[in-house]
């Protein structure tokens, strides 16, 4: 896929690569192509996981093109924030495990969109992470208000927010904003972990059905009333009972061997 996002697909792993060097930062164009990437992934039946991460060494993401934002009238922002959020709120609601690969400095906008993911690895000592848009005199604009708030709780968040700090990969796991960090002698060598985890959240050794109805469970039902949660959750497992998974999987329990599923 020609443009400022590369897609690549390997054993059932979908790689999108933001690849606008040296900062990765993100314009209209660049979010439209990874709207395209995500769009091609979902319509993928092969594809059973996605990991997204930046070019190069240094940065995963630095947020929105600033010299962009500068040049474009109120319209222009207002439109490109609108589509930006559609855009992760579309990598959100896809039916399938994302990754964020963090492989150097992401901040602003960057950690908007891995916090649009469903969990994010990164290189331990990679750079910094963050959300210093209050310096720059507005609100992290890509759902960092939202998400931010729901991750880590509003007296937290508000915190980040309005101090405006970028901390250590290291601290961004203490604040649970980061699952796992890895050691690695590369970016590549990184990404290859990483594309190696995703692997094992697909089959033969877990059920991809499953996985992507867990994650429709959680992001739909997160916002509903407890008895809507649940009413959503018995009809997701319904679905996944007249799986071939679900048969295999109890089958397998009930003799004592590995279950080997195929995602269907």
């Amino acid at each position: 896929m020609p443009g400022l996002v590369d897609y690549s697909v390997s054993d059932g792993v979908a790689t999108i690569v933001l690849n606008d060097p040296p900062m990765n930062a993100y314009t209209h164009e660049m979010m439209k192509d990874l709207d395209g990437a995500i769009l091609e992934a979902r319509f993928d039946n092969e594809v059973h996981a996605i990991v997204l991460t930046g070019h190069g060494e240094k940065f995963f993401c630095a947020g929105a093109n600033i010299r962009m934002l500068s040049e474009v009238d109120q319209t222009f922002k207002y439109y490109f924030c609108l589509h930006a959020n559609e855009t992760l709120m579309r990598l959100e609601q896809t039916p399938m495990v994302v990754i964020a690969a963090i492989n150097g400095h992401c901040v602003g906008g960057g950690l908007e969109i891995a916090l649009a993911c469903d969990i994010r690895i990164a290189r331990r000592g990679a750079g910094k992470m963050g959300l210093p848009e209050i310096n720059l005199g507005v609100l992290p604009g890509t759902g960092g208000t939202q998400r931010l708030t729901r991750l880590v709780g509003k007296a937290r968040a508000m915190q980040l927010m309005v101090e405006g700090e970028t901390f250590p990969i290291e601290r961004a796991q203490e604040l649970g904003l980061v699952h796992h960090v890895y050691d690695a002698s590369s970016r590549d060598d990184f990404v290859s972990q990483v594309v190696e985890y995703a692997k094992r959240l697909g089959p033969p050794g877990k059920a991809p059905l499953a996985v992507g109805r867990i994650k429709r469970a959680v992001q739909s039902g997160a916002d509903m009333p407890l008895e809507q949660g649940l009413a959503l959750e018995r009809e997701l497992q319904a679905e996944l009972f007249a799986s071939h998974d679900a048969g295999e999987g109890l089958a397998a329990y009930v003799g004592k061997r590995t279950p080997k599923f195929e995602g269907r």
